[in-house]
């Protein structure tokens, strides 16, 4: 059984905005205008630390979150969280429904043809709008990487407790 994330991203920080402590966060939440409204505190996850933080006031402006949080006044204190995610437990994170995963889970997850061949580990997460797409590093030393999408036709099982996804290898994928 592989170990699960304890702590799930909900968003990224991209830059500051203003002078005043306002940081723009790029959304990495399923309805992020409901769910940055509904949240009251995150934790800020930098290489070196985790931050807890309370959401002081929450903006829009096209497709990214402006946060301000209590603890962090002025452009001087929030700089340095450039690139910091914006997390929470996984007992506070939006329940799934049928077909849905959290994305901490996937990164990582090996996976299989539906022929039983290892194919690699799924690295990366892509959000292009019609459908998310997964990269595949197929081999850690070359870095060579293979896309698939996150249809239906292409992934038939994902099994988040063995770390194992399992895909039918569509024509002209490889």
């Amino acid at each position: 059984m592989r170990k699960r994330a304890e702590l799930l991203s909900v968003g990224q920080i991209t830059s500051t905005h203003g002078l005043k402590g306002e940081v723009k966060v790029f959304p990495t939440t399923d309805n992020p205008e409901i769910r940055f409204r509904e949240l009251k505190e995150v934790i800020l996850k930098t290489a070196r630390e985790d931050i807890p933080v309370t959401i002081k006031s929450v903006r829009f402006s096209k497709n990214l979150a402006l946060l301000k949080f209590e603890e962090l006044d002025g452009i001087d204190a929030v700089e340095k969280y450039k690139g910091a995610y914006l997390c929470v437990p996984r007992d506070k994170a939006q329940k799934l429904g049928s077909d849905e995963y959290y994305e901490a889970d996937l990164i990582g997850m090996e996976i299989v043809s539906d022929e039983g061949k290892r194919l690699g580990v799924l690295s990366k997460v892509l959000h292009t709008g019609a459908n998310d797409v997964y990269e595949i590093e197929m081999d850690p030393e070359s870095r060579k990487t293979f896309l698939i999408p996150a249809i239906k036709d292409c992934v038939k099982d994902v099994d988040t407790e063995k770390g194992i996804m399992t895909i039918h290898v569509m024509e002209g994928l490889l």
